[in-house]
């Protein structure tokens, strides 16, 4: 009851316990503790994103391996990057597996979710399941799809040749390296984006499927008309992380195939890691970086102002 009274007086401008307050010295109050809040989450983005990128700003315009002594070379590691083929290649790789990633990753994610939003008993245990791969190390995760799809004994062309069909060396073909790369990663991403689309279709009024229903809409009338729309806001929001995702691939590349065959499945991000701690050229790596950023950046402002465009439309 006494807490009450001296809030109250504080509104009014009156003394609690000696000190004067008033409607600026609480709000000075609180947005001291705001900050206090704020400051362990503040400074550890600072040291571990902010410092770090910084440096590696700084790094971007030196020529630094590591073991010599650092040297200013300005943006000569730029104009290098622009007769790079290689980088260049990866770029045209990572495209190819965007163009195929994304698009998958929405239709299949926004499919599973819808069947995984029936009220079926045990839908519980299926969406647990669909999302188990997204918890699993995708190191190990990827070994155990290189014995999967291993041409002789791999399970995959086993199964292929119950049907009479000859399956090939997936991770040792350049025609279908990327597409075994591409498939691993939907299948190990897929639980997260089921997850999103299904709070999303949990977020539907249930009195919009009713109007529909008593206007005459069918099933398909009422996914493309009151389904679709809603989850405009979260579609965006899986194809963006999904295209961003997409460009930062690395993992799978490294395990599954090393680059190869004949750098088909070669990275920008596994390039990167080959310049910068095998080549020990990493001012150059820290240029490919920030390229690399400024690329995923302009994609997905591009992917934001296309989003907007339809919304609006």
């Amino acid at each position: 009851m006494h807490e009450q009274w001296v809030a109250r007086g504080a509104f009014r401008g009156e003394r609690a316990g000696g000190l004067a307050t008033g409607p600026g010295t609480l709000y000075r109050y609180q947005r001291l503790m705001a900050y206090l809040f704020l400051a362990p989450a503040l400074i550890l983005f600072l040291v571990f994103v902010i410092l770090p990128a910084a440096i590696a700003l700084f790094l971007s315009l030196t020529s630094y391996d590591i073991v010599s002594t650092l040297r200013w070379v300005g943006l000569a590691n730029y104009q290098r990057l622009l007769g790079d083929e290689i980088f260049f290649l990866t770029l045209r790789n990572m495209a190819y597996y965007a163009l195929v990633f994304v698009p998958a990753m929405v239709i299949l994610s926004l499919l599973l979710a819808l069947a995984l939003n029936r009220p079926v008993p045990g839908m519980r245990v299926f969406r647990t399941l669909y999302y188990l791969p997204m918890i699993t190390s995708s190191v190990a995760a990827s070994t155990v799809w290189v014995w999967l799809l291993q041409k002789d004994y791999g399970l995959v062309n086993q199964v292929l040749a119950l049907f009479g069909i000859v399956g090939p060396a997936w991770l040792a073909n350049s025609d279908t390296a990327m597409l075994a790369v591409v498939v691993v990663t939907l299948w190990q991403g897929l639980g997260g984006n089921i997850i999103i689309y299904l709070a999303g279709l949990q977020g539907i009024p249930p009195v919009l499927y009713e109007a529909a229903v008593l206007d005459g809409a069918n099933a398909w009338q009422s996914f493309r008309y009151v389904t679709w729309p809603s989850l405009r806001n979260t579609t965006f929001f899986v194809s963006t992380m999904s295209l961003i995702g997409a460009f930062q691939l690395f993992d799978q590349a490294f395990v599954m195939t090393g680059g190869g065959p004949g750098q088909a499945t070669l990275t920008t991000v596994f390039y990167i890691y080959q310049v910068g701690f095998q080549q020990l050229r990493m001012g150059y790596a820290s240029a490919l970086a920030f390229v690399l950023f400024l690329i995923i950046l302009a994609v997905s402002l591009v992917n934001m102002r296309v989003n907007r465009e339809t919304t609006l439309a």
